[in-house]
């Protein structure tokens, strides 16, 4: 579950990681969240990665674990909260393992959980629970995390497994190993998972107004898969997808320019949206409050104008920053639909952009604060390649019939 890397992390480093609408979303886009199967799956060879048995006729001890399954999916949801997990269903000493961080005991796991809670203020949620050998029960999951020590307090996202071993002496947790989606190297430590977290460290000048909500289902190195609930948007004809032809109209509405003269609080972000395979057919979209809804909205005055709900849904999503010009929407467009289709994704025709900045506004007062303030903050960041006060812009493209395995 991205276990706790904040040991490892605050440690020098030695020298040499809501939104989107939808014109035409068609029915029969699902999330497919499997309880676990009547019994084991069969898994491929791979490295061992649960508890060591000292005989066979021992092993076949923990053949069902129908019942180990069902604690999980009561007691995970509490990894973060007052309750936490019971540590009585785990052995005293427990291998635990992710790309960052390893643990030998329950006491050092649970010392570094009281040490995420302190320092990243973790949401974690459970997806998917199942057993997938005859000693092992897999887990898939995602945390979401803010670096409360950082003043901008970037949000560190992981997605994965957990692969978790069962003692067939004792029916308790002896081993748990973390499998993070966004890198290839999940051994400990692997130098890609370090690059990983840093990465997520960037500044996105993401203005504190609210946006569709979503969950993220899966981080991958490339793009992210995020789950939308419901939200209605204010749009009209648009000229092409990093254009602003129309906005003035739309941000009328939410001006006053409706048929109560209602000025409606600003969101974030601003949608343009192509739903043709050429990208050609565009529309400019503010999404409305989401205690809004078309029975309680007033009516535009503007005939050019018009309502809408977005049904929600699964969208595969890649971020950007920097000034959002056609060439580079494009690219990004093409870089995500071919990637989403390698992995075997089933995408929809058109995309949408996301852009959450003032296209006007500049960087260099954050970047001349950071290096004042945090400067190995920034240096890390630097590294990175990435520029300081980042302009947030995303491309997103509707999924049909996702799974998540």
């Amino acid at each position: 579950m991205a276990t706790a890397f904040a040991d490892q992390f605050l440690r020098p480093v030695p020298a040499g990681l809501r939104r989107a609408p939808a014109a035409l979303k068609p029915a029969g886009t699902f999330l497919h969240l499997r309880r676990p199967p009547a019994g084991p799956v069969t898994r491929s060879a791979g490295p061992r990665r649960g508890c060591a048995v000292k005989s066979e006729s021992v092993e076949k001890v923990g053949t069902d674990l129908k019942d180990l399954v069902e604690f999980l999916y009561a007691d995970l949801p509490h990894l973060f909260d007052e309750q936490g997990i019971d540590r009585t269903m785990y052995d005293d000493r427990v291998r635990f393992r992710d790309p960052i961080t390893r643990h030998d005991t329950i006491d050092g796991y649970l010392f570094n959980i009281r040490l995420l809670k302190l320092l990243f203020r973790p949401d974690f949620y459970l997806h998917d629970v199942r057993q997938t050998g005859p000693n092992e029960i897999t887990t898939r999951w995602t945390m979401v995390m803010k670096f409360m020590l950082l003043p901008w307090k970037p949000e560190l996202v992981f997605t994965g497994t957990s692969v978790m071993g069962v003692n067939p002496l004792t029916q308790k947790f002896c081993s748990h190993v973390d499998l993070w989606d966004s890198i290839q190297n999940n051994d400990y430590f692997s130098l890609e998972g370090l690059i990983d977290v840093l990465k997520q460290l960037r500044i996105y000048k993401t203005p504190e107004l609210e946006t569709p909500k979503y969950l993220i289902l899966k981080r991958t190195a490339n793009y992210e898969i995020r789950k939308y609930e419901p939200f209605v948007v204010v749009e009209t004809e648009g000229d092409k997808l990093s254009g602003s032809s129309g906005f003035n109209n739309v941000a009328g509405y939410i001006f006053g320019k409706n048929s109560s003269t209602e000025k409606i609080p600003m969101t974030t972000p601003v949608f343009t949206q192509a739903v043709d395979d050429k990208l050609s057919n565009v529309s400019i979209q503010i999404v409305l409050p989401m205690e809004k809804d078309l029975g309680n909205l007033p009516s535009p005055s503007a005939e050019a104008v018009n309502l809408r709900k977005v049904e929600g849904g699964i969208a595969a999503v890649t971020k950007f920053s920097g000034k959002p010009s056609e060439e580079i929407v494009l690219n990004k467009e093409r870089e995500l639909r071919s990637a989403i289709l390698k992995d075997g994704l089933r995408p929809q025709q058109g995309c949408l952009l996301a852009r959450y900045n003032d296209p006007g506004s500049t960087n260099s007062f954050i970047m001349l604060l950071c290096l004042l303030t945090v400067p190995d903050a920034c240096f890390v960041l630097l590294s990175c390649r990435y520029n300081i006060g980042s302009k947030r812009n995303e491309v997103l493209i509707w999924l049909n019939d996702f799974t998540l395995e």
